[in-house]
């Protein structure tokens, strides 16, 4: 399961509509999956839906257990992989890994690695979120970890699973189509022409909207996709971010200063919060605090068939008064999350 290289590129495409190409796989970053294996997951997230909405779950993990490992602060994460677990059958052990959290091995200098391998002597596989960008990634594809690893956040590098949940609200909304066999959306509010997505408001810190990019250039969608960046001057979109959607196709890229101009058109408006633990100084986060807020008025200004979404917590950068708006979806989006991460976690332990 695990290489002896940390080179990502020796993972690049391996996850397929095989479902075997994802049975004890480790699941570290978009560039992961091919646009087959994207369809695989939806179509496999699809049916989770319907069995929780059935019967709300069965026993296909059972006897199986989940680390969940998260030296950041999580509630929507932790809680909806731990929910997924429970929902198939399985358990998990929940290990808070913070400052004040409940386990001492990083108080008594263990390394990462050697935590991780203990808990595998206990579990089936490991989500883990770690503040250090690539840390998931070295222990995942190191030598140590024998089992799998999921990546939950590592610091403002990747979040695969969140961008695969809001890549899946986002074909599920619309109805997007796949260019691939059998990638057609019948449904009856399909989607034609481009696909415009704005990306609104830290997109320096956010790990979620440099996954959702990536993720979102590299598939193979029925539309040419344009990707609308607008951002305070000092949380722009990284240069590395850009440099990998340029190199997809059909792909356009456009940057905004004006929110109101940004969502013009659009068919996604996808707002994320300055996050205020990123900054090194409080003033630093004062002056970009605030910068976009979606109120009912952008909303009255914005296409009718524009959804709104979120990764969540939101502070202020849009008000209650847009959640009985229904382009609102992020609750719904939060709802995704669990039926995504049930999908990812029965083709990773081999019982889709």
């Amino acid at each position: 399961m695990t290489s002896a290289s940390n080179d990502l590129s020796a993972v690049t495409n391996t996850l397929t509509d095989d479902v075997s190409s994802w049975e004890g796989k480790n699941l570290i970053s978009v560039t992961q999956m091919t646009t087959s294996g994207i369809l695989r997951l939806f179509e496999t997230a699809q049916s989770m839906r319907n069995l929780v909405r059935s019967k709300g779950g069965d026993d296909r993990l059972k006897h199986k257990v989940l680390a969940s490992v998260f030296y950041e602060a999580s509630t929507r994460t932790s809680c909806s992989f731990q929910a997924a677990m429970m929902r198939l059958g399985g358990t998990f052990l929940h290990v808070d890994g913070g400052k004040g959290g409940n386990t001492s091995a990083s108080k008594k200098g263990e390394s990462l690695e050697d935590t991780i391998r203990c808990l595998e002597c206990y579990t089936d596989v490991t989500v883990l979120r770690h503040p250090t960008t690539g840390s998931v990634q070295q222990v995942a594809l190191g030598d140590g970890t024998v089992k799998p690893v999921i990546n939950a956040g590592d610091g403002v590098g990747e979040h695969p699973t969140q961008a695969l949940l809001d890549f899946f609200t986002i074909f599920d909304e619309l109805g997007l189509s796949l260019d691939v066999d059998n990638g057609n959306n019948t449904a009856d509010n399909s989607h034609t022409g481009p696909l415009v997505v704005v990306l609104l408001g830290d997109l320096k810190h956010g790990r979620t909207v440099h996954s959702l990019a990536k993720l979102l250039a590299r598939s193979s969608l029925k539309h040419e996709l344009v990707l609308r960046y607008c951002a305070p001057a000092s949380l722009e979109m990284p240069a590395h971010v850009k440099e990998y959607v340029q190199q997809c196709t059909d792909v356009k890229q456009e940057e905004y200063s004006d929110m109101s101009e940004a969502v013009k058109g659009a068919n996604v408006l996808y707002v994320t919060r300055v996050q205020k633990e990123r900054f090194e100084t409080t003033e630093d986060y004062e002056k970009v605090k605030g910068a976009y807020v979606v109120d009912t008025s952008l909303m009255e200004a914005a296409p009718q068939g524009m959804i709104v979404m979120h990764p969540l917590p939101r502070v202020d950068e849009i008000s209650t008064d847009v959640d009985s708006d229904p382009r609102a979806c992020y609750f719904r989006q939060m709802e995704n999350g669990m039926f995504v991460r049930m999908a990812i976690l029965a083709l990773i332990l081999g019982a889709p």
